[in-house]
């Protein structure tokens, strides 16, 4: 029903995550990131933005042509109206929802992709850049543990919802990036009861692929520079 176009990374785990927990048949399509495959004609007609994932929905709801979506928050939305799962149908519960998987888009995923890439992968090491993100993703674990506080569970109240698909696998880089959960208890709560769940473990397991480190074409392809990757 759903083709993935996919890679391992937190992004891609969104949709891995999503599709394990709503037991929807989806067939994945491998697209190497480090090769460049993401920048391909067939690939940019369904994602023009050149990022990864992807899905086409060949049953649509309307049962017309196949639907394309890119965006990983478009995409939550779309498979959880198509399901009617995970999404709360009420307008308060469905706002709630949906605004955490926005500052999720536009924030907690951004700001910590700058934060790991300047600290983990860039040849030069940029003090004001590393210092400039990691305060914006110092700031904005503090905004979602006060959040989990205030829920007392969920990101967006009691239930589980594609908020958490949203937030959780960013916050699965917090060792590599030099952040401890015990700076935030809530998260950390969340962090492991979400974890546990036998549909996240296996979105996290499709397509996963030994750590090896960026060559230098890699690195072009990926970060549009050149030079050694620091590990």
């Amino acid at each position: 029903m759903i083709d993935l176009h996919y890679a391992p990374t937190p992004n891609g785990w969104k949709i891995s995550i999503l599709l394990e927990e709503l037991g929807l048949p989806y067939t994945v399509v491998p697209i190497d990131i480090r090769a460049g495959e993401q920048f391909r004609p067939e690939f940019l007609a369904i994602s023009p933005n050149n990022r990864i994932p992807a899905i086409v929905d060949r049953a649509p709801a309307d049962r017309g042509e196949p639907i394309s979506v890119f965006e990983t928050g478009a995409i939550l939305i779309y498979l959880a109206e198509k399901t009617g799962r995970f999404l709360p149908v009420d307008v308060r519960g469905r706002t709630r929802v949906v605004q955490w998987v926005m500052w999720q888009m536009g924030g907690l995923g951004p700001m910590l992709g700058q934060h790991g890439h300047f600290r983990l992968y860039a040849p030069e090491k940029i003090p004001y850049a590393i210092d400039r993100y990691q305060r914006e993703a110092t700031r904005l674990y503090g905004v979602l543990d006060a959040q989990l506080g205030k829920t007392g569970r969920f990101v967006a109240g009691n239930e589980y919802t594609i908020a958490d698909m949203a937030c959780f696998p960013w916050t699965m880089t917090h060792k590599a990036q030099g952040f401890t959960l015990d700076d935030y208890p809530n998260v950390k709560r969340w962090y492991a009861e979400v974890r546990e769940r036998p549909q996240v473990q296996a979105g996290l397991a499709v397509g996963k692929f030994v750590k090896e480190p960026f060559s230098d074409e890699a690195k072009r392809i990926m970060f549009g520079a050149s030079g050694v990757v620091t590990e």
